[in-house]
């Protein structure tokens, strides 16, 4: 059997993670759980898949679940340097990255140094730390396939095909639920506007990010160390129906598309199964049902934020720390309602027009970018 370690178990994409294996039955085995405050669910999970290791946010919430568990018995740590433990523990062959933010990064640079399967959701890992990434994996011999269901579609796409047939890599949006509005009517947007996603249940830091396109930019810079891509062989094309994942055009002309349901059980299963593919529970895609496939160019007017992304990511690899430190900031003030939905996109073209850009060395020196960059960020955010 496969040995998992669920980074990030009480989250959606950790929820989903172990429906798949449950779904999966005893091809896989639960070997360790990390999670933060959520402790009662993770009892329950723990008490469920029955792992030798679990890892809570801190001392409390490991004596809180300890309280609340009663199944065998097995080791409790916390922390940080807990989550980087059950990454990189012995008996685990795949990793699910999926802690929220930077905070996922530490974990998730264990599980690369220690050479395993990493089945990464965790976008900011990507984004901040995506040259670092991909050397230690170089080295470890340890292997990064996506879990986000746009770069799991680029990954399945390039199954088998020669990297220089390459000609260029499209990731599709939904749009969120400003496609349609003109630009003149963004500015008054609230955040319950924001947050009410046309077809996607996600937290509302991702949904905002949804809105202003943001996730796709960042989405990009994913992908360009995911698939060693340069910045012009990268794209977005809005597409309602999320049903095409992505598009790789190859030199011939050819274009290959993974299509499938819109559900993040798809990707999660091929993350663990690659490369074979299982017969699992799951909806079956129905092309007549859908009708129609569309797709337009993102408008650059309504979405400035793709541009932003794409300055940063042809930057050295600080700017792109700074685009998602400034982003989430300016994002966390506009639901807090200090600024408006229009104002998160300037607050993050201030910060990065006085940014200094440089390549991160290491862990400490991502963080340390990034914190330098939430206090440039600060001083344009209105305090209450």
């Amino acid at each position: 059997m496969t040995a998992l370690t669920v980074l990030g178990s009480t989250g959606s994409i950790g929820r989903n993670t172990l429906a798949v294996v449950d779904s999966l039955n005893s091809r896989f085995r639960v070997a360790a759980l990390a999670a933060g405050s959520n402790v009662r669910l993770l009892a329950e999970q723990a008490e469920k898949h029955r792992p030798s290791l679990v890892s809570t946010g801190d001392a409390s919430s490991a004596r809180e679940f300890l309280r609340l568990y009663s199944g065998p018995e097995l080791r409790v740590v916390w922390g940080e340097e807990g989550a980087a433990e059950a990454a990189r523990l012995e008996e685990t062959d795949i990793v699910v990255s999926a802690i929220s933010g930077l905070g996922g990064l530490a974990a998730t640079i264990a599980a690369v140094r220690s050479g395993k399967r990493i089945a990464l959701a965790n976008k900011e890992s990507m984004v901040a730390a995506g040259r670092l990434l991909r050397d230690l994996a170089a080295r470890s011999g340890a292997e990064i396939v996506p879990v986000d269901s746009e770069h799991s579609g680029v990954f399945q796409c390039l199954a088998g095909v020669r990297r220089e047939e390459v000609r260029k890599i499209t990731l599709t949006a939904s749009g969120g639920p400003f496609f349609m509005t003109p630009a003149r009517e963004l500015e008054d947007k609230t955040p319950e506007e924001a947050l009410a996603h046309p077809r996607w249940s996600m937290g509302p830091k991702v949904t905002v990010d949804s809105a202003t396109m943001m996730n796709k930019g960042l989405e990009l810079i994913e992908a360009r160390w995911l698939f060693d891509a340069r910045p012009e062989e990268l794209d977005i094309l809005v597409h309602p129906q999320s049903i095409v994942h992505s598009l790789v055009e190859l030199r011939d002309g050819s274009v290959l598309a993974q299509l499938s349901p819109t559900d993040m059980r798809f990707p999660i299963q091929y993350a663990l199964t690659h490369p074979r593919r299982e017969t699992p529970p799951l909806p079956v895609l129905d092309l007549a049902g859908v009708r129609r496939l569309e797709f337009f160019p993102p408008d650059p007017e309504k979405f400035p934020l793709l541009d932003l992304a794409r300055r940063a990511l042809g930057e050295p690899s600080s700017f792109s720390i700074a685009l998602n430190a400034a982003n989430e900031l300016a994002v966390a003030a506009f639901l807090d309602r200090r600024v408006r939905f229009t104002d998160i996109a300037g607050i993050v073209a201030a910060v990065l027009d006085a940014h200094r850009g440089r390549e991160a060395d290491d862990l400490q020196d991502i963080l340390r970018l990034d914190r330098d960059a939430r206090r440039a960020t600060a001083q344009w955010i209105p305090r209450r």
